[in-house]
């Protein structure tokens, strides 16, 4: 039977009730707003539309993209076991506060405690110059093999006349052995040129390390992305070059010499060229702290990279105050022990180059000085202040962060008349070339040149070196005065000539220095009468305005 048609009823409401039920959804969700703000819940992010084909250099903006997505989650992954270490620290610091307090021996025994801390004397700073000049002479004297680790956007004022002087003059037994790292930086003919230069003295070793090593320890996460194709996994910082060419010579090396012992390998040389990196690469795994800052290798730390090799890191090489103030600015780093100003750096660093090119690489416009650089250059980054003034101490210290990094490119000439150091005679040529497999050097370097991704030379800035640069290896060779006024002139004559021949440079660093001793020096002011009487006062420029006014 067919139903009969009801009529449906009306969805009509009155006014007053639909706006009633619009006050009572309003205030709903303003309730939950204020509940989600209280919380700190995000809202929903908005799906990333991701980046066009037609775009160009597609592949370069999503290598980029997935890179900084790995460092955000690195650095989340570190900051949470950071706080887990801590709050597991500060639990057992309560336990045995609790126990303390309980047990009423236990006081006694902490009053003891006490009285003998505040007897024994203070352990040694390691962040002073003996410290870090001990810890260098024991890798040196342990050491079979020493490498010295220099940077190759200034391979010469890498090296430290004393420091490979001091090891030849250990014996024939130690071997000397050069490394260039950073050479994603510099300009593949420039590469080619040092190396070829070098090989004159020892066996030189093209490496590029990888940045992106992670600690094997803390367990990694899930990607959310993964690579088809090993686009992503060979990115510019994820990418190594030369260990496998390096850890094989070394492995050689080890056999050849017949001895139980493992082969022991100093690495050495100056703050920020990339020792730590070295070895961490090398290792596979996150072995020894990496930093821009100087002092982060503070001890010598021991690695066994093998059975038959095992690898030494050192601190960096002190340099010495008499060395000119470009070489200070990228080796010593004098800002971070409050020698030198930010803004006095950055002045050194900007007379050694040429100004187009700095203009071209940070994209600014043309500068007079480096007030105005660095004006230019925070309100290019955004580094603002209140009232929106540049901020240019922030701006000072993001450029000598990207000097001594391993971020901008620049590049050293190579000397056209480059001579010999008179410590390298050819008896100790052949002695340090000698034991090497110099053809498989020869071949891990064209490996090396033909993976690694150069920067074209228009876009490195081109930098004048200096030199070799003097470095201290006693701690009674660190003079305590500043250098005389004499030695500055002379310095501030070198920036002004830039043109100068590298032997010139070499033969000054080289001349031996008279030790500087601390003599307290007492200024003596004679007393001279002085007469203030108003007859003295000198009138004649002085207005009369009775007569000049009228």
């Amino acid at each position: 039977m067919k139903r009969p048609k009801l009529r449906k009823a009306s969805k009509r409401l009155s006014c007053a009730k639909r706006y009633k039920i619009q006050k009572k959804v309003r205030e709903h969700n303003k309730k939950l707003r204020k509940d989600a703000k209280k919380k700190g819940l995000k809202k929903h992010v908005k799906k990333d539309l991701g980046v066009p084909n037609s775009a160009p250099f597609k592949e370069e903006v999503l290598r980029e993209a997935e890179q900084r997505r790995l460092q955000i989650e690195e650095e989340k992954e570190r900051k949470r076991q950071a706080k887990k270490e801590e709050r597991a620290q500060k639990r057992k610091k309560e336990k045995e506060a609790a126990v303390k307090e309980t047990d009423p021996s236990a006081k006694k025994a902490r009053k003891d405690t006490t009285a003998n801390k505040s007897e024994k004397p203070s352990g040694p700073n390691k962040s002073s110059k003996q410290h870090l000049c001990n810890e260098l002479n024991k890798v040196i004297d342990a050491s079979d093999v020493v490498i010295e680790v220099l940077d190759a956007r200034d391979p010469l004022g890498c090296r430290c006349p004393q420091l490979e002087e001091a090891v030849l003059l250990k014996g024939s037994n130690k071997k000397l052995l050069l490394v260039l790292t950073k050479i994603d930086l510099v300009p593949k003919e420039n590469v080619e040129k040092w190396i070829k230069c070098f090989q004159r003295e020892f066996p030189v070793m093209a490496f590029k390390g990888s940045t992106q090593i992670r600690d094997k320890t803390v367990k990694a996460k899930r990607r959310r992305v993964v690579a088809s194709n090993e686009v992503l996994d060979k990115s510019k910082g994820a990418a190594c070059f030369g260990n496998d060419c390096l850890a094989e010579l070394l492995t050689v090396y080890a056999a050849k010499t017949q001895s139980e012992a493992a082969l022991k390998v100093g690495i050495v040389g100056f703050p920020n060229v990339g020792k730590s990196t070295l070895i961490n690469s090398l290792k596979g795994m996150m072995a020894c702290h990496v930093g821009i800052t100087k002092g982060t290798t503070k001890t010598m730390q021991e690695v066994h990279m093998s059975k038959t090799v095992k690898l030494m890191d050192s601190p960096g090489v002190v340099a010495s105050p008499s060395n000119s103030a470009a070489s200070m600015a990228l080796r010593s780093l004098q800002v971070e022990e409050g020698q030198e100003s930010v803004m006095d750096a950055v002045n050194t660093l900007l007379k050694q180059c040429d100004k187009s090119q700095i203009m071209l690489q940070y994209n600014i416009p043309d500068f007079k000085n480096s007030l105005e650089f660095l004006t230019l250059f925070a309100k290019k980054r955004g580094y603002l202040q209140k009232g929106g003034v540049p901020n240019t101490e922030q701006a000072a210290n993001t450029f000598l962060t990207d000097w001594t990094g391993a971020k901008l490119s620049y590049h050293c000439k190579v000397p056209g008349s480059y001579s010999l150091p008179s410590y390298m005679t050819d008896a100790v040529v052949t002695e340090m070339q000698n034991g090497w497999d110099l053809d498989k050097v020869k071949e891990g370097n064209k490996e090396t040149l033909k993976g690694v991704k150069f920067p074209n030379l228009s876009s490195s800035i081109s930098f004048v070196s200096r030199g070799p640069t003097a470095g201290l290896l006693t701690a009674s060779a660190t003079p305590d005065e500043p250098p005389s006024t004499e030695k500055e002139e002379q310095h501030s004559d070198e920036d002004d000539e830039p043109e100068q021949t590298e032997s010139h440079e070499t033969e000054e660093l080289e001349e031996p220095q008279e030790p500087v001793t601390d003599k307290p020096r007492q200024v003596q002011f004679q007393s001279a009468p002085v007469d203030i009487s108003l007859s003295t006062v000198y009138t004649d420029d002085a207005y009369d305005f009775n007569s000049d006014f009228k």
